[in-house]
């Protein structure tokens, strides 16, 4: 006795299957059409006054010799990039699914978030092998116009970051480029602290310093954001999620006798999909067995379930008493 469930933009449910499954595909995928497009005017607005200061930014920097505002420069202009990198990942991913990319585009998002947080690494590292070379041979810096440019800069992170900090946890992309305004913001008030130092005391190494420990804030959140792109590329079970608890469980519904082949992953940013078999006994309970896995898996965020109840097989059963036999026992 089989039951299918297909659904707008499914396209995996197997022949000769019991398949649980949950709301339209593309409809998870996204959220409301509103939320994401209140993220892309955002976006939009960050970029546009990020790219507007970076070109002041980067002739301040040159000009005052500062690498603290360099560095706070050079990641502007990364963000410009990071920033547009994730706005197109977003358009992309609206697209529908189709029978060649049954899940659509949505993992461009996921794939923009890892790009990001990789640029970011790049930075940090950059940023440290300056301030190494500073330490060597400490120059001199206009601490005055350091100071006015990074004081402009603050206002304009600020803006930015209070502008996508709501979103940043509703989707990876968007925290990416949330860490890279963040990164700015950081940078903006580290010169800010470097440019009062050198005034005050004329102690000159206070730029590169400062410039470390901007690039080691960095360096932490862009490992973090590469480390969970890399784990949603490679299929992983969302972090937080106990997928040996989550089995326990199942195996306490009745009649749900055995359980194999199960697989959690996270397609993108707040779909959970999950696969799995089963063995019963009865296969007059499959539809209260699949209702039961709905709801448990439900209560755990899992939105997408595909899930295919079999029959044991004849040789695994005696048939004279109902009770189970050994393997290879012929009835």
């Amino acid at each position: 006795m089989n039951d299918h469930h297909h659904h707008r933009h499914s396209f995996h449910a197997p022949a000769n299957s019991d398949v649980a499954d949950q709301g339209p595909v593309h409809d998870h995928f996204h959220g409301s059409q509103g939320d994401r497009k209140t993220q892309r005017r955002k976006m939009r607005w960050v970029l546009g006054i990020t790219a507007g200061f970076m070109v002041a930014e980067v002739v301040g920097g040159i000009l005052s010799n500062s690498l603290a505002l360099l560095a706070d420069a050079g990641h502007m202009f990364t963000d410009v990039a990071a920033l547009a990198l994730s706005l197109v990942a977003m358009r992309l991913a609206q697209r529908p699914p189709s029978p060649t990319k049954t899940y659509g585009y949505v993992r461009l998002e996921i794939l923009a978030a890892f790009i990001n947080g990789a640029a970011l690494l790049f930075i940090s590292f950059f940023i440290l092998k300056e301030a190494w070379e500073r330490f060597q041979a400490p120059p001199d810096v206009d601490g005055p116009l350091m100071m006015g440019v990074a004081i402009v800069g603050l206002g304009v992170n600020v803006a930015g970051a209070l502008l996508l900090h709501r979103h940043a946890g509703e989707s990876l992309n968007v925290r990416g480029a949330y860490l890279h305004v963040l990164g700015d913001l950081l940078g903006s008030i580290g010169a800010i602290i470097a440019g009062t130092l050198i005034l005050t005391t004329g102690w000159m190494l206070a730029d590169p310093i400062i410039s470390v420990v901007i690039a080691l804030l960095i360096l932490v959140g862009a490992w973090r954001l590469v480390r969970e792109a890399t784990d949603i590329l490679l299929e992983g079970a969302p972090r937080g999620l106990d997928v040996e608890e989550l089995v326990e469980n199942l195996k306490q519904i009745e009649g749900l006798e055995e359980l194999h082949d199960i697989h959690v992953w996270t397609l993108t940013s707040g779909f959970v999909a999950m696969s799995g078999h089963g063995v019963i006994d009865d296969l007059n309970m499959h539809r209260r067995i699949l209702d039961e896995i709905n709801l448990r898996l439900n209560e755990r965020g899992i939105s997408h379930v595909t899930f295919q109840l079999e029959p044991r097989p004849l040789h695994q059963i005696d048939v004279t008493d109902g009770s189970e036999a050994s393997e290879g026992d012929v009835p």
